[in-house]
């Protein structure tokens, strides 16, 4: 049977292998966190303490005003050490919260019963997730919040559990369904009240079958009319536009929202941690992460809470495997498409780290990008329909005119491009300095 799926994309190596059957591990308590106050698309958070409070595990520790932003929380229970720049894994340095643990760890019990999640009212809903900090678990790191507010006058049809995963090396997702499909799916019932969906869908691409099963099991008694949609496993299966075009054939304008064509899009993991926010009161504390990879010696799932330094996560994966003379590895926040190689291994885990992936192989001598052959593999692979051959030597040369009338800014930065250019220009790179440039002219 042919599943759904959207137009063009790729078909790299997948190596879920390496964690998909393990269990999800409880990782040890950490005697110390790093918490960024940015780890959300928005305005970062100010900080709420100071060096040498007391706080317990859950307090909120940041917060901002401002519109797109969301709260943070202490991970553990403990005493602040510093509020000073420490490496984040986005690449750069922000200011972040130091707390060094008193060993006690807080027990979650339920605040609510599941008859009162389910009768709550949208705006009680809203500021509870809010409150939790939560933002899109996938990666993304939007807040939460703000995609369960339509727009005036809109009206959402259909509310989407984003499972399929699509980037090479991580499980967390797969995990999370397989083990909590009740919590995914009572989180996916509680989003459709919050909206005013009628209809609410999970799309899970077929590589999957165990969270498939389970999905379809737990839906019987908590959400018999939700649809389990298999989607053929393709890269970027799960980037909200593709998805939307899979799974409802329909097409979200560029500079317009899912919310535009009456959608909300929302990740499996951030379902729960919905369900979560509502049921027990907790905040976005702790997520699953995939440590996977050629390079780690013991790869698996595990359930670790926000703060953790790489290394420490690294370590409880059996730690970094020695290399063959002649070979080299490359740490990345996220998987090989679009995680972000990282030079300090004391960067913490955030809210979107969905996964560590070490790669390892044959040192290769770097090379210059050879010139562009017109062939056409990169347009006949973008998921959006774009020229990624323009416009990234429009971005390249700082074009900026040409670059957003050619529909630059419309680019996911999938990496679909770079993937399948066979003169290995670094098409995605130059996208993003277009990207910069534009929005540099726009504040000038």
């Amino acid at each position: 049977m042919k599943h759904k799926t959207f137009t063009r994309g790729i078909h790299p190596s997948y190596n879920k292998g390496y964690t998909a059957d393990k269990a999800t591990q409880k990782a040890r308590l950490p005697e110390r966190v790093i918490i960024p106050l940015s780890q959300h698309i928005g305005a970062p958070c100010l900080a709420l303490v100071k060096r040498g409070e007391a706080v317990v595990e859950g307090q909120k520790i940041g917060d901002v005003e401002s519109f797109i932003a969301a709260p943070v929380h202490a991970s553990i229970s403990g005493v602040v050490k510093e509020i000073a720049l420490h490496p984040h894994p986005g690449g750069s340095k922000v200011l972040s919260v130091v707390i060094d643990g008193d060993g006690e760890e807080k027990t979650w019990n339920p605040i609510r019963e599941d008859s009162e999640i389910f009768a709550m009212k949208a705006d009680e809903v809203r500021k509870c997730v809010r409150e939790a900090g939560l933002v899109g678990l996938g990666g993304a790191s939007f807040p939460t919040y703000v995609k369960f507010m339509p727009p005036k006058g809109g009206k959402v049809e259909a509310a989407i559990l984003n499972g399929c995963e699509c980037e090479p090396f991580l499980t967390a997702d797969d995990r999370i369904m397989t083990e909590h499909p009740d919590k995914v799916l009572k989180g996916l019932k509680v989003i459709m009240a919050a909206v005013g969906a009628s209809k609410g869908i999970v799309g899970v691409e077929d590589n999957k079958p165990a969270a498939i099963a389970a999905l379809k099991s737990a839906a019987v008694d908590i959400l018999p009319d939700v649809e389990i949609v298999l989607l053929e496993t393709k890269y970027p299966q799960g980037a909200e536009k593709m998805l939307i075009e899979a799974i409802l054939k329909r097409e979200v304008p560029v500079g317009k929202l899912p919310l535009d064509v009456g959608v909300v899009v929302n990740n499996v993991g951030t379902a729960a941690a919905v369900y979560d926010a509502l049921c027990l009161g907790k905040p976005v504390i702790e997520r699953i992460v995939t440590v996977s990879g050629s390079g780690i010696n013991t790869p698996g799932n595990f359930m670790v809470r926000v703060g953790t330094p790489f290394f420490e996560l690294i370590g409880q994966a059996g730690g970094l495997a020695t290399l063959p003379e002649g070979e080299e590895r490359e740490v990345l926040n996220g998987g090989p498409m679009m995680g972000i190689a990282q030079r300090n291994l004391f960067a913490p885990v955030i809210k979107g780290t969905s996964g560590i992936t070490v790669l390892a192989g044959k040192r290769v001598k770097p090379r210059e990008h050879n010139a562009c052959i017109r062939c056409a593999s990169c347009v006949s692979v973008c998921p959006m329909g774009l020229m990624p051959y323009k416009i990234a030597d429009m971005g390249r040369l700082e074009m900026v005119d040409d670059f957003k009338s050619w529909s630059g800014l419309a680019c996911i930065e999938c990496g679909c491009c770079s993937f399948v250019c066979p003169a290995r220009r670094p098409l995605v790179q130059w996208i993003r300095v277009g990207k910069i440039k534009v929005r540099e002219t726009a504040r000038s």
